[in-house]
C-alpha cells in the first residue's frame, strides 16, 4: 500500500512537470538533468530524475541501463557523505563526552561484567546503600537505569511512583525477574533493590529530568507503600546519568550508521570492480 501511495505521487509530479514544460523533452534530456543534479550533490532531484525516465520512457533502454550506473555512484556519494557527517558528528560527541564523563565514577566487577556502569559522582555508589531513595547509573553502550533501594522492614517492592505536589507523575512497570529484583540480609538490616531500565523504567527518568526545581515524591509499592521525599543529590545524579544516556546512544547510533554506510560502500564497489 505505501509503494503503491509513493509511486502515485512520484507518477503525478513526474507527469506534472512533464506537461508543465514548454520544450520537447525526452529521456536523454532527464539523464542529462540527471548528471547535473548529481554534480552539484542535489542527489535527491538526480535520483527523481533517473525515476522519471523508468516511468514515463519504459522503453528506452539505453537510458534506463545509464540511470541504473548513474543511481549506483548517487548511493556511493550518499554514503560517503554520511561517513563524513557521521565522523564530523563523532567528534563533536565524543569532545562532549570526555567533559561528561569527569562527573561519574566508572564500576566494573572483572568476575561477571563484561562492561562496567557509570555512577555519578554527586550520588556516590559507595555509599548509596547508607539510605533509602534511587541511584542512576549508565551502562558503557549507554543504556539507563535507575535503582530504588530499601532498607529497614521489608515490604518486598517491585515498582515505584514519583510525583509532583501539582499531582504530576510517573511509575515504573513491576520488575519480578531475579537480577533485578533482589533482597539480601545483613546483620542489622535487610535490604531490597530494584533495577528499572528499558521499558521497566517507563519514563520515570525523563520525568525527574522535567522536574529539576521541584520537590519530588518518590513512593515505593509493594505489599505496602513507603514514600519519602527524593534527595537532591539524587535527583541531579538522575539527570545526569539521563544526559550521559541520551550521548552515549547518539555515539552508538552514529557509530551504527557510518558502520552501515561503509558496508554499503564496499557492496557497491564490489559490483563495479565485477
Amino acid at each position: 500500500m505505501r509503494f503503491f501511495i509513493r509511486f502515485s505521487l512520484l507518477s503525478f509530479l513526474l507527469l506534472t512537470f512533464f506537461s508543465c514544460s514548454g520544450k520537447k523533452r525526452d529521456a536523454k534530456t532527464y539523464l542529462t538533468e540527471a548528471e547535473q543534479a548529481y554534480n552539484e550533490s542535489n542527489y535527491i532531484l538526480a535520483k527523481l530524475k533517473i525515476d522519471s525516465i523508468k516511468i514515463l520512457y519504459p522503453k528506452s533502454f539505453n537510458e534506463i541501463k545509464e540511470g541504473f550506473a548513474l543511481m549506483q555512484d548517487i548511493r556511493l556519494a550518499e554514503n560517503r557523505r554520511n561517513i563524513l557527517f557521521c565522523d564530523s558528528m563523532l567528534r563533536e560527541n565524543y569532545n562532549q563526552l570526555s567533559e561528561v564523563l569527569t562527573r561519574f565514577d566508572y564500576v566494573r566487577d572483572d568476575r561477571y561484567q563484561e562492561f562496567g556502569e557509570y555512577y555519578p559522582k554527586i550520588y556516590p555508589y559507595q555509599s548509596s546503600l547508607n539510605k533509602n531513595g534511587l541511584r542512576s547509573g549508565v551502562g558503557e553502550k549507554g543504556f539507563f537505569f535507575i535503582e530504588s533501594i530499601l532498607s529497614g522492614t521489608p515490604i518486598k517492592h517491585s515498582k515505584i511512583k514519583v510525583s509532583t505536589k501539582e499531582g504530576s507523575f510517573a511509575e515504573t512497570l513491576a520488575v519480578t525477574s531475579d537480577g533485578f529484583n533482589y533482597r539480601f540480609r545483613t546483620s542489622d538490616k535487610t535490604y531490597e533493590i530494584v533495577r528499572y531500565t528499558g521499558n521497566n523504567e517507563n519514563g520515570v527518568a525523563r520525568f525527574i529530568y522535567s522536574f529539576p526545581h521541584e520537590p519530588i515524591r518518590v513512593t515505593f509499592i509493594g505489599n505496602r507503600t513507603i514514600s519519602m521525599t527524593l534527595d537532591d543529590a539524587a535527583k541531579q545524579g538522575i539527570a545526569q546519568s539521563f544526559e550521559l544516556s541520551t550521548l552515549l546512544l547518539n555515539i552508538e547510533q552514529l557509530k551504527f550508521e557510518k558502520e552501515k554506510s561503509e558496508t554499503l560502500i564496499r557492496y557497491l564497489e564490489s559490483k563495479v570492480d565485477n
